[in-house]
């Protein structure tokens, strides 16, 4: 299973930008799916989940900016990231567990296929 995500890139605060992530070798619709991000010496955090009936969770720190959407029929899923801060700056992740499919879990370990990371940067 390749997980490929794009849309990164750099935008000025306020800016938006939305992130896609599409998977090849396994149809991923029964299974909860979301977008991590990582700043250097942090640890992976979930910034938005989805499961597999399309329930979102939202870390508090991007719930109401972000929006997290997938589209089955694509086997992809995308983060509308709107009204962006430089503290989200980072590189994002998308990731799928084969774990869950009714629940979002944020422990990254939980999380068996990832993307190859897309960076996103925010200017002040």
């Amino acid at each position: 299973v390749q997980l490929q995500a794009s849309g990164g890139g750099l935008v000025q605060a306020g800016g938006s930008l939305r992130l896609s992530c599409t998977a090849s070798g396994r149809t991923l619709s029964r299974y909860a799916v979301g977008w991590f991000r990582q700043t250097p010496g942090k640890q992976r955090e979930l910034a938005a989940g989805i499961t597999a009936g399309a329930t979102t969770s939202y870390a508090d720190s991007v719930r109401g900016r972000f929006t997290i959407s997938r589209d089955n029929a694509k086997n992809t899923w995308y983060l509308q990231m709107n009204s962006l801060k430089p503290e989200d700056t980072a590189v994002y992740y998308c990731a799928a567990t084969t774990k869950y499919s009714t629940i979002v879990v944020a422990a990254a370990h939980l999380y068996n296929y990832w993307g190859q990371g897309t960076q996103v940067t925010v200017s002040s």
